[in-house]
């Protein structure tokens, strides 16, 4: 029996401040990976059509639903290798919020929590500046080429993301009471 990721895998043990990311994207990718929504199998949506490669592990938070009606996204930290498919434990540190194609989209910050190369980290602003700006310039081009166009904003800190993530998790049991 396959067990779909969405909506059978953990949000995590303590959500918002323990969570559980679903990795669908491995840092380093061109390669735009994503759980197929009826099958739960991880199909390849496209190759970014850029010079640009995923700055971190790419993927969304199980149980969750976004303003834009997917998974709540997340981006994790992590100085290891992560398969599609992985569940991450990780540790929220902030939000990207952004304009993509005049929708609202939020992309969550973490850190892997069993990393200790991320000791420490609490907060998205303790992450090297060279690291943020990377961030925000991979989602500010990573369309450019297909002729859309993302407008990214400065991140913001854990609160905000662990108060995104609540609001994630309320509209999913909403639109998917458990029976």
């Amino acid at each position: 029996m396959i067990q779909h990721p969405w909506h059978e895998a953990s949000p995590g043990p303590n959500p918002p401040h323990e969570i559980h990311a679903l990795i669908e994207i491995p840092a380093g990718s061109k390669a735009k990976f994503e759980v197929d929504k009826e099958s739960g199998l991880i199909k390849l949506d496209r190759v970014v059509f850029a010079s640009v490669h995923y700055p971190a592990h790419y993927g969304f938070i199980p149980q969750t639903l976004g303003d834009d009606k997917d998974p709540l996204d997340i981006l994790v930290l992590c100085s290891q290798g992560v398969p599609p498919l992985c569940l991450v434990p990780a540790r929220v540190v902030g939000v990207m919020r952004m304009i993509d194609r005049g929708e609202g989209d939020e992309k969550i910050l973490a850190v892997a929590s069993g990393d200790r190369s991320f000791d420490g980290i609490e907060n998205v602003s303790q992450l090297p500046a060279s690291f943020r700006a990377e961030l925000t310039h991979f989602f500010s081009v990573y369309k450019q080429l297909e002729r859309k166009e993302v407008r990214v904003e400065e991140p913001e800190g854990p609160e905000v993301a662990k108060e995104l993530i609540l609001r994630a998790l309320d509209f999913y049991k909403q639109k998917y009471p458990k029976k």
